[in-house]
């Protein structure tokens, strides 16, 4: 069933965060940092693959994912829903049930043999896509998607994602250069907000952490092993 009434995106985002810290998405440690894929460390992980494990917190955070990319890209605005190899596959599925439209996957890479495609399932020349992913940090990761995409003659101006680190100022102009589109529904800010409203965690490690997200480059630099 397509969700047509929810709360104001503010609300969302105070739920979301809410939700992710109830399953134990959020992980908070500044006094032994987590390492990044980058290799850089941060006092912050999350861990939104755990979502599937939870239909309740699932159900809800997929409905708040279609209406917003409703509600900021248009009611009729894509043809076909498009997941990043591997977490962004089944909330992809998940978005394009709600929408009644097409689910499609791409590979972060060629197969390598058969028909070597990095797009599985169909999608046809002209389709506005949507590329659905669990998250974003600093955006890079998306390029390689919407490029694939769009080899197929298929157009994706648009990617959404449950969570969106929000700390890294580049992200939304390196997708917007690209012509992309972000929503999502919470961010690091967020979290943090309603991980103290709650007491998740203790005063010296929500400071640390809210340390990190005002100045990340710095913290990562004065923190690397």
């Amino acid at each position: 069933m397509i969700p047509s009434s929810f709360p104001s995106q503010e609300e969302i985002a105070r739920l979301s965060a809410r939700m992710l810290l109830e399953i134990e998405a959020v992980h908070f440690n500044a006094a032994d940092p987590f390492t990044l894929a980058s290799g850089l460390p941060s006092p912050t992980y999350i861990d939104c693959r755990k979502l599937i494990s939870f239909p309740r917190i699932r159900s809800a955070l997929m409905d708040f994912l279609t209406v917003t990319v409703m509600r900021n890209a248009g009611f009729e605005a894509f043809d076909n829903i498009a997941g990043g190899e591997t977490a962004g596959i089944p909330f992809a599925a998940l978005v394009a049930e709600r929408m009644a439209l097409p689910m499609t996957y791409v590979r972060k890479k060629p197969k390598g043999y058969g028909r070597n495609a990095r797009i599985e399932g169909a999608m046809s020349e002209g389709e506005r896509v949507l590329l659905v992913e669990d998250l974003t940090t600093d955006g890079g990761s998306k390029l390689s998607f919407v490029d694939a995409i769009r080899e197929t003659g298929a157009t994706c101006g648009h990617t959404a994602v449950i969570f969106y680190y929000g700390i890294f100022p580049e992200t939304e102009k390196t997708l917007g250069d690209h012509g992309i589109d972000l929503h999502y529904l919470c961010t690091w800010w967020d979290v943090l907000a309603e991980a103290r409203a709650q007491g998740s965690f203790d005063a010296a490690t929500l400071d640390g952490v809210e340390d990190f997200l005002n100045d990340p480059r710095k913290w990562q630099e004065a923190n690397k092993k």
